[in-house]
């Protein structure tokens, strides 16, 4: 095996189940993916994976033994990435940076730009990613991320809490009566998530406390469900940082939601903590991010 683009190839295949996500994740186009794949099953005389209906890709027992060692060459390379770049102490070079949707969308850009002005050599690369991306496979160099990091390599900060509470326009709700929890959303269209979506705690929350006959419109993306409230369509569950700041929309439960609650967390690898650029970013933009938690907690603009 003289290329570590074919291992590279193999474990992408592994881990995605198919070869679009491969592709995808390398960042070639399908039929490289395809033709690279032959050849190497070729050289190697052997089939490496299964091509199963669907698209999915199961490994045969070659292809997990090679997945396992391509994964074990990764990680080796990695961590000397990353203790190389550990020692790195200049403010230059690039910092890939990974965020939500709706975080990169209201709050984050802007302390983007205040620490792109105090540090104009270091290119961010901002990756908008509801997916929690591996900072050990250098995937991201930092991450926003609404949740604890438990990975004892990780090193964090929480910011503050995120609030999150239910919105209508001030067209549908002029001449309704604010409600104190989830049963009044059920008077409205409700916007919320494609039918079946778990695992997200406002959508979890939402298929508990409201009927699937109620919803009037359903999608994938925060920013879409903002934009489908602004329109008239009906209301949804979104955070305060998001809602608060629309003068188009108003409150329809009034209070935040204590079972929608999430934590807003900074976070790096341990390797990387001590670099210069790293540093920074969690000077600058950490600090810029806690001055907003007015915003993020849900106090209202006007207190």
């Amino acid at each position: 095996m003289d290329d570590w683009n074919d291992l590279r190839l193999v474990l992408a295949i592994s881990r995605s189940g198919s070869l679009t996500g491969a592709a995808k994740d390398l960042g070639v186009n399908h039929s490289t993916a395809f033709r690279r794949l032959g050849a190497l099953e070729g050289t190697l005389g052997v089939r490496l994976f299964e091509r199963l209906p669907g698209g999915v890709y199961a490994p045969t027992q070659a292809g997990e033994r090679m997945a396992a060692a391509a994964e074990r060459i990764e990680t080796e390379t990695t961590a000397l990435d990353r203790e190389i770049v550990g020692r790195d102490r200049s403010l230059s070079g690039r910092l890939r940076v990974t965020s939500s949707e709706t975080l990169a969308f209201r709050v984050l850009t802007a302390q983007i730009a205040r620490f792109r002005a105090l540090h104009p050599g270091i290119l961010v690369e901002l990756v908008i990613d509801n997916r929690i991306l591996s900072l050990s496979r250098r995937e991201a160099d930092v991450a926003l991320r609404v949740n604890r990091p438990r990975e004892g390599d990780l090193h964090g900060r929480k910011i503050s809490d995120i609030a999150w509470t239910a919105y209508g326009s001030r067209a549908l709700l002029a001449q309704a009566e604010p409600v104190d929890g989830p049963t009044g959303l059920a008077a409205f269209p409700v916007v919320g998530w494609e039918e079946g979506t778990t695992g997200i705690n406002a959508a979890d929350w939402l298929a508990e406390h409201v009927s699937a006959q109620a919803f009037a419109y359903r999608t994938n993306s925060i920013v879409n469900q903002l934009v489908a409230v602004k329109a008239g369509i009906g209301v949804a569950v979104l955070p305060c940082y998001l809602g608060d700041r629309e003068p188009d929309l108003v409150r329809l439960v009034q209070e935040p939601i204590p079972e929608l609650t999430r934590e807003l967390w900074i976070v790096t690898h341990a390797d990387l903590r001590r670099t210069a650029r790293v540093r920074a970013f969690f000077d600058v933009v950490g600090e810029g991010l806690v001055a907003e938690r007015p915003l993020l907690t849900g106090l209202s603009p006007a207190s």
